[in-house]
């Protein structure tokens, strides 16, 4: 049920408010707990999803938007401000379904509430290789119109064999 996820996760970050000093504190426990999640889910994404190696960036977004996002949250986000290089994106969410009944305190106004999907982004990336930056710019929250989060490319993680093996 979304509405008791969208509840719990609430609860989880008002503890975390409770629990460190300051907002930005929160927004690395946030990060950090989500990329734990991401190096889990990743497994289950392949597993239910049968989506393939991509082959390229723009492969990825698409992959991310238009699979992962619907089979976890129910949204698809719009993939939109591709740098010219092509190792840049952003993806647009109309609708953020964490932030349903959510509203921010005036005393916490660097909060990023949703952090813990750029986390997730970055953990689930990392597991297939690709090391990735991963922030929010703009978040209906703190008065935008639409949330925003932007994926960097950084590059592409080798294997790292041991000696001798193949």
């Amino acid at each position: 049920n979304s509405e008791l996820f969208n509840l719990t996760y609430g609860s989880l970050v008002a503890q975390l408010c409770k629990d460190y000093e300051n907002d930005e504190d929160v927004n690395k426990q946030l990060e950090k707990m989500g990329y734990n999640i991401g190096v889990r889910l990743i497994e289950d994404f392949l597993a239910r999803s049968n989506v393939g190696r991509c082959h390229d960036f723009r492969e990825t977004a698409d992959v991310i938007a238009k699979v992962a996002f619907k089979m976890y949250l129910g949204i698809t986000p719009t993939i939109t401000n591709w740098s010219p290089a092509g190792d840049e994106f952003s993806l647009i969410l109309e609708n953020n379904p964490l932030v349903d009944f959510v509203e921010l305190p005036d005393n916490h106004s660097t909060l990023i509430y949703s952090n813990m999907l750029c986390g997730v982004l970055r953990g689930a990336l990392e597991m297939v290789q690709m090391a990735v930056d991963v922030k929010f710019v703009q978040d209906t929250l703190k008065g935008d119109s639409v949330t925003e989060i932007r994926m960097k490319f950084i590059r592409r993680i080798e294997d790292n064999l041991p000696a001798g093996e193949e």
